[in-house]
This record gives structure tokens, C-alpha cells and sequence, in this order.
């Protein structure tokens, strides 16, 4: 009884294996289709370039004067200046490229808006009788405004937690222009009486006058000169230090400080109402800015998506069969 079974069972097996060795056979003759193509990469535009603005307010150190402000011609030891440009504020646009992670540089321009322009000198005169000396004045007032073109270079220092620390420096061209600038000149001195007994013309001064008191009486002679505008072109360069943010990927944040040195302004040539002469120009030499300034830099790189799939997408292929 055994045997029969095992032997029935032998039988089921073969039966099996010949009905299902077909399928598997023709199973194992269809191939996969293959994979479909991968996307096309994304484009990147821009590159490195960027774009920036900037907006600040400046502490202007003081300026030295031109000889032809001196009108006494005194020792400088007789004498005290105290010239000063006004504070003010600019607004610059300008265009840049990062060469590396670490190095980047732009060019800007700017317009620095008009300040005062103020300066004046105190001298001490000759003395005359009896001890009395005499002294003078000589203020000056104006309008100072610049437009600046600027080629920068920056070092970034490394970044860490999204701030990055860099230095600079840049080069460029200033172009100064003074306004509405004009002086007054006072000069103080003993008044004298004149002999009109001993002399023709009643012209001789002879003594000082005083007042009742015993106190000398002073005159005082005033008289103001004034300059044509003028625009004048000079080197500028500048120092840079700063911080700036990563607010994303493409957009910075900047905070940051800088030297400027614009050179020198000057006046148009000078005259006086009631006379037909022209005056030599007053010169303003050394005019340097302290700044402080918030700026944007925007980043055109970047990555564009792929070209999207034709509207009619083509038709997957079927399973290859293998013929014999």
C-alpha cells in the first residue's frame, strides 16, 4: 500500500512539471522593458554676479584750506583755524561677481548729498599805540556734494551661522562740487582821532580815542567776497569692514563701516560786488568721510527647473517576446 502511494505520487509530480515547464520557458523569454530616460539637469544661470544697493550717513574729519583763503598773510603762529565739513548721507547702486567663497568684488557709484562746507580764521593783527593790539576774523560758508565711482575688492573671512565677517578696499574717482560758497572779513582795530588843524588834507591820525571810562574804542571793518561754483575731479579710495547675513541663499544683508578719502574740491574764482576783479580760488584739500552703511546684495545664480514633458507623452513599449 505504501509503494502504490509513492508511486502515485511521483506520477502528480512529473504531470506538474511537464504542464508548467512551458509557461516558465516562455515566462523566461519575455524581457523588461527599460527604464525611462532621466530628466535633463537644470540650467544655472547668473553664475556669480550680483546686485547691490547701499545707504549711509558720514562724519566728514576737517579739511585743510588753500593759501588763498589767508588774506592777512600772518605767522601761523598768529593765527587759528577752524574749518569742518557738516555731516551727511549718501545712496549708491553697483554690480559684483564672487570669484570664490572667499573672494568677490564690485563696482559702485554713488551720489554723497550736499552738506555744509564751513571754515574760518582767527588772527592776531599789529599793535599800534600805547600797546593796543588788533585782531580779525575771516569766515567762510558753503555747500559740499560728490558723486563717486568706486572698483572694490572684499575678502570674506568665513561664515558661521549665517554671518560672515570681511575686509576690503577699493579705488575710484570723486567728482567734488562746492556751491554757493562765500567769506566775510572782519578785522578789529584801535579807532585814532585825526588831526584837522595840522594838516591839509585832515587825514593824519595822531592818538587813539578812548571813552570816558578810559577804555580804548575800537572799529571794526567788514567786507565779504563770494566764489562761482565748481566741480572738481580727484582720486578717492576707501577702507572697508563689515558683517553681513545670509537672509537666503541668493539675498545678504550687510552692516558695515568705511574710510573714504575723496582728495580735494575747489572753488569757481571769486569776486567782490563792487569790483570787477577776479579772485583766486580757494582750494579745500583732504576732505575725508567716516561712513556707516546698511547695504542689499542679491545673487542672479541660481537654478532653473528642466523643460517640462512634451504633452503627449510617447507610448511605453511592450514586453519583447523571444521567437524561435
Amino acid at each position: 500500500m505504501a509503494r502504490s502511494k509513492l508511486n502515485a505520487l511521483v506520477r502528480s509530480l512529473t504531470l506538474a512539471a511537464s504542464v508548467g515547464a512551458p509557461c516558465l520557458a516562455a515566462a523566461a523569454d519575455l524581457m523588461l522593458p527599460p527604464p525611462p530616460p532621466p530628466p535633463p539637469p537644470p540650467i544655472e544661470v547668473g553664475g556669480g554676479w550680483y546686485l547691490r544697493g547701499d545707504v549711509g550717513a558720514s562724519i566728514y574729519t576737517r579739511p585743510r584750506y588753500s593759501d588763498a583763503y589767508d588774506y592777512t598773510g600772518y605767522a601761523e603762529s598768529n593765527r587759528a583755524f577752524g574749518n569742518a565739513v557738516g555731516g551727511g548721507g549718501f545712496a549708491g547702486v553697483g554690480v559684483g561677481y564672487q570669484f570664490t567663497p572667499f573672494l568677490r568684488g564690485d563696482i559702485t557709484g554713488e551720489y554723497r548729498y550736499s552738506t555744509g562746507l564751513r571754515g574760518s580764521e582767527y588772527y592776531k593783527g599789529p599793535d599800534f599805540d600805547n600797546g593796543l593790539g588788533s585782531y580779525g576774523v575771516n569766515k567762510s560758508s558753503g555747500n559740499f556734494d560728490s558723486a563717486v565711482v568706486l572698483a572694490n575688492a572684499y575678502f570674506d573671512l568665513g561664515t558661521w551661522y549665517g554671518i560672515t565677517p570681511f575686509i576690503g578696499g577699493g579705488v575710484g574717482y570723486a567728482f567734488n562740487h562746492v556751491s554757493s560758497y562765500s567769506t566775510n572779513q572782519q578785522f578789529t582795530s584801535p579807532t585814532y582821532a585825526y588831526d584837522y588843524t595840522n594838516s591839509g588834507c585832515g587825514c593824519i591820525p595822531y592818538a587813539p580815542v578812548y571813552d570816558p571810562n578810559g577804555n580804548p574804542v575800537y572799529n571794526t571793518n567788514s567786507g565779504s567776497k563770494f566764489y562761482k561754483d565748481k566741480t572738481t575731479g580727484s582720486l578717492a579710495w576707501a577702507l572697508h569692514a563689515g558683517l553681513a547675513y545670509n537672509v537666503t541663499d541668493a539675498l545678504k544683508i550687510e552692516l558695515a563701516y568705511r574710510y573714504l578719502n575723496l582728495g580735494k574740491a575747489e572753488t569757481g574764482p571769486g569776486f567782490v560786488p563792487c569790483c570787477t576783479g577776479s579772485l583766486q580760488a580757494i582750494k579745500i584739500k583732504d576732505i575725508e568721510a567716516h561712513d556707516v552703511k546698511i547695504g542689499l546684495r542679491y545673487y542672479l545664480g541660481g537654478f532653473v527647473a528642466a523643460p517640462l514633458p512634451p504633452l503627449m507623452p510617447e507610448p511605453i513599449p511592450g514586453p519583447l517576446v523571444r521567437k524561435y
